[in-house]
């Protein structure tokens, strides 16, 4: 009985972890299906993003799927910037810990708009894409 009851515990755990498991899993199949429309997109755990020409979509995954989704267009983006941690960094000197953010100006002054990411090299290789992608292009109406 005591051996049991040792087992018990671990037996609970496995429990959470393969349903955990489960549950990522569908997140991912969710956005895989969700990211067929797009040329270029990012998934991880606090947000999906996608461009397709000059819009840009994101959202929260979701078992059921995407929700919060917005989007705009980068025509209507005068700047973009990395943030850590809520301060700007730059490309060039990015801290190896931190919460990654890439924080995107409207041309309308209204406030800014947040998209989280987990891996501060991917958000910061997607900041310097949008910010190319911006002063390049400077898209005409």
């Amino acid at each position: 009985m005591e051996k049991g009851l040792l087992w018990l515990p671990l037996l609970v755990l496995f429990v959470w972890l393969a349903r955990a498991g489960w549950n990522e899993y569908h997140k991912v199949e969710v956005y895989r299906l969700w990211a067929e429309d797009f040329e270029r997109s990012k998934y991880d755990i606090y947000a999906v993003l996608g461009q397709k020409q000059t819009d840009l979509t994101w959202g929260k995954p979701t078992r059921k799927g995407i929700v919060d989704r917005q989007n705009i267009s980068l025509k209507d983006i005068q700047d973009i910037s990395l943030l850590v941690d809520r301060q700007p960094v730059t490309i060039d000197n990015l801290p190896s810990k931190g919460k990654a953010t890439i924080a995107l100006y409207p041309n309308n002054q209204s406030a800014e708009i947040l998209i989280p990411f987990t891996d501060i090299d991917l958000a910061a290789k997607w900041t310097e894409f949008l910010q190319k992608e911006i002063k390049d292009k400077k898209y005409q109406s």
